[in-house]
């Protein structure tokens, strides 16, 4: 058996090629990803950075602590609790004290991203002076060196308005924050709350010192009064889930490239294992051959594919890390599990990848040796019948039950990247029954023209459904793919622009969320003849389900006598204008969503609350939150201001009134029509891991049509010379082999869209049911980028094969 083994291997080297590079990238990108996600388990923690030299740091508490009967469940807050006067004063009695103050601040117009802070507490910070002197009257500033220089007057924006302030010093930059320094006294005037307090003293009696809602933090823990001390975890997290899925999706094209290889070079073995049987081997020997053959390669490939991997993590870090996907300290360990798991992960998937092909040979009788048709006939046994078809039913079950019972988990990243892989797996595996009558409707014209090429492709294509089928699959699963994910994603985020743009109706809209609206452009806009002002706060809610899960929701706080002026909310029960300080505005997807219902819950300072439903919003695509009033939203600064022009105003001098106010205090005023064309989703890191797995299908994609076409080409020398024979020139034969890999290649886009459209109505059917007004959008540029790889790859693989066979005489 072993040199039967071997000598098959050496004469098929072609044939199992294909299977050895796509096992190899399988493993590779298997163990890549998997020593990328080892790096992010045993990442360091996040090391404070703002106040690293602060012994102390008093603040108030960022997350919602509950007990329930499984333990103490947190949650982030958004809007911590300012430290109260009267504890800053109490810490003073402690020891040396610097009373910090956070507020965000730009240049004049209207960009950057700044901070400011009080001078005093800059000595617990990493920043020193570089050059003049610390702030010490009103309008004096202390900026990074690089933003000004001594005795330069810049114009900022804070919280007050625009003014003109004189820079006295420079410091050294961080790379954290773009700090602007004030004096004491003009830092309390532009912003009163305390956020934090450093104080010089035994922690113990720090803590003894201040009330409940508020953090003593000392050591690692000072890092939580970062301005984003969890940007790590989260980008982490971000890095999780997009190596997860694409070496999920690895593992799916893998183990469909292999098996489809294998199943076809059983096919073209027939007579062979006919010969076999008829020389006394029985079936299970054969089956063993199959099985030495695929666990020869599948060694052999894994070992390839870790060493693949070895080098390709560290690329993999370093290209996350530029694309700020990874946090800049992102690289790889030590760690070995991700390699033993690929390799024996691509064993498994070149065994798995056989078990149809060797089963198939161990049916093959001793008179197929005898046999000499060049058709194909019987190539859907019932196991391949029943299982896609079980597949098939899976995932249209799947679908039905998700738009019944929660048609807004269908619109979850989780779920659209996943589950189309049912029903594209299922139609892979109906290709041979599918293309025949798919070959015969995209030939049916270019059979009936003059010159007999349109009808050898149709026959040629026919008669050989196993070739045909194993080009057009890979095909297939990779258009599915293109148009599926990246359809389902624009096809959702085109939903929630719509939803977004429909529930404004505000003549005009100012939105900063970066750093927040001025107080003053809110009152200059209300003095505006003929303007009604709504301005509104980013804020969340905390609420406890089932007794032990804390989910957050984001919220908005609103003025419920203006709001509805510029606002079309989706109600579904109850009146918006019912909502007042006592009450909150929720939305269907909350365990308790019946008007009059009181709901326990934690407001995005901390505060716990009871409060009545006042009315319930429809779900939508997700983004349809909850509305408080301003009363529950401490902290949270003023994010976005609508303006409705009032009836008989004149549009124009309002507009007037808004620019010069916006010009004013810096704030950038939008149409309604400006404004909505904001709100279209950026691509992030979703975009990202889209765009790696379509990278990943259509690289296997290639190496399907490649080896397929290579093998198929030994088998049709005998179909060339008869054509030569018959008068055809060499640049005909040619054109034929390419005129026939393109009609497969179209078979399979074809399959591969309707594959798609079935997914993408899947979507548009959820949307429907959620009433999001969304039409279907389909990504051309991505399909059509995709058909024209791959016809270009089928095309290249066929025609380069057959040239070298036309080498060969005829006769």
């Amino acid at each position: 058996m072993l040199k039967l083994l071997l000598q098959g291997v050496r004469a098929r080297w072609v044939t199992l090629a294909g299977s050895f590079i796509a096992l190899a990238l399988g493993a590779g990108i298997i163990a890549t990803t998997g020593l990328a996600l080892a790096a992010t388990f045993d990442g360091p923690d996040q090391a404070p950075e703002r106040f690293a030299a602060a012994p102390v740091v008093v603040r108030g508490a960022d997350q919602v602590r509950v007990r329930t009967s499984i333990g103490v469940r947190t949650r982030k807050l958004p809007d911590p609790r300012p430290v109260p006067a009267e504890v800053a004063a109490r810490l003073a009695g402690l020891g040396r004290t610097a009373v910090d103050r956070t507020f965000p601040v730009s240049a004049g117009n209207g960009t950057g991203d700044a901070v400011g802070h009080p001078w005093a507490v800059a000595a617990a910070t990493p920043y020193r002076l570089l050059s003049g002197r610390p702030p010490a009257a009103p309008g004096e500033v202390v900026v990074a060196a690089g933003e000004g220089a001594v005795g330069d007057r810049i114009v900022l924006i804070t919280p007050a308005g625009k003014g003109r302030w004189t820079v006295t010093g420079t410091v050294r930059p961080a790379p954290f924050e773009r700090a602007v320094f004030f004096g004491e006294a003009e830092a309390a005037r532009l912003s009163p709350d305390i956020d934090a307090v450093v104080v010089h003293a035994d922690p113990a009696a720090v803590r003894a010192a201040v009330g409940p809602g508020l953090d003593v933090l000392t050591g690692d823990e000072r890092r939580r009064a970062d301005r984003d001390p969890d940007r790590d975890a989260e980008a982490l997290a971000s890095v999780n889930a997009l190596l997860g899925t694409a070496a999920g999706i690895t593992a799916f094209v893998s183990v469909f490239v292999v098996a489809s290889t294998f199943s076809f070079a059983v096919a073209q073995r027939r007579r062979e294992f006919g010969l076999l049987r008829m020389a006394g081997a029985t079936p299970g020997q054969v089956r063993r051959l199959v099985y030495a053959e695929a666990a020869l390669v599948g060694v052999l490939a894994s070992a390839a594919g870790c060493r693949l991997g070895i080098s390709g993590a560290p690329r993999l870090a370093d290209w996350m890390v530029q694309q700020g996907l990874a946090p800049a300290w992102f690289t790889i360990g030590d760690q070995n599990w991700p390699l033993h798991t690929a390799f024996w992960t691509g064993l498994a998937v070149a065994l798995a990848g056989a078990v149809a092909a060797a089963h198939r040979a161990g049916r093959v009788r001793p008179a197929e040796a005898l046999r000499d048709a060049a058709v194909d006939s019987g190539t859907m046994p019932p196991v391949r019948i029943v299982l896609g078809a079980a597949v098939l039913l899976t995932g249209a079950v799947l679908v039905v039950l998700g738009l019944v019972q929660d048609p807004a988990g269908l619109l979850k990243r989780k779920t659209y990247t996943t589950q189309p892989m049912l029903l594209i797996t299922g139609c892979a595996l109906f290709a041979p029954v599918l293309v025949r009558p798919a070959i015969r409707f995209l030939a049916w014209l270019p059979a009936r023209l003059p010159g007999a090429t349109g009808l050898l492709v149709r026959e040629n294509a026919s008669a050989g459904l196993r070739r045909t089928a194993a080009v057009a699959a890979p095909v297939l699963v990779t258009v599915a793919l293109a148009a599926s994910l990246m359809g389902t994603k624009a096809t959702i985020d085109a939903a929630k622009a719509a939803e977004a743009r429909g529930q404004v109706t505000a003549d005009f809209v100012a939105v900063d969320e970066r750093s927040g609206i001025p107080a003053e452009f809110t009152d200059r806009a209300r003095r505006v003849p003929g303007a009604r002002v709504s301005a509104s706060r980013a804020t969340s809610v905390t609420v406890l389900e089932e007794g032990t899960a804390l989910v957050r929701s984001d919220a908005r706080a609103v003025d419920p006598a203006h709001f509805a002026a510029v606002s079309a909310l989706p109600v579904v029960a109850g009146r918006l204008a019912d909502l007042d300080d006592r009450s909150i505005v929720v939305n269907e997807e909350w365990a308790v969503h019946r008007v009059g219902a009181r709901v326990r819950v934690w407001l995005g300072d901390g505060r716990e609350a009871t409060l009545r439903i006042a009315a319930v919003l429809a779900v939508g695509t997700g983004d349809n939150g909850v509305y408080l009033t301003p009363h529950n939203a401490a902290g949270a600064p003023v994010d976005r201001v609508g303006i409705a022009i009032r009836a008989g105003a004149d549009r124009q001098a309002v507009e007037r009134g808004l620019r010069a106010a916006g010009r004013a205090t810096g704030t950038e005023v939008l149409t309604r029509e400006q404004w909505s064309a904001t709100q279209v989703p950026g691509g992030g890191s979703t975009r990202t891991g889209l765009l790696m797995i379509l990278a990943i299908a259509l690289v296997y994609t290639g190496i399907a049509l490649a080896n397929t076409q290579v093998m198929a080409t030994a088998d049709r020398v005998r179909d060339f010379a008869v054509l030569r024979l018959a008068g055809a020139t060499k640049a005909q034969v040619l054109r034929l082999a390419g005129a026939e890999a393109l009609a497969v290649v179209a078979v399979g886009a074809v399959l591969g869209g309707a594959v798609a459209a079935l997914n993408l109505l899947g979507i548009r059917a959820a949307l429907g049911r959620l009433d999001v007004p969304a039409a279907v959008v389909v990504p051309w540029e991505a399909i059509g980028l995709v058909v024209a790889v791959s016809a270009a790859l089928a095309v290249v693989f066929a025609v380069l094969p057959a040239r070298i066979a036309l080498r060969t005489r005829p006769i």
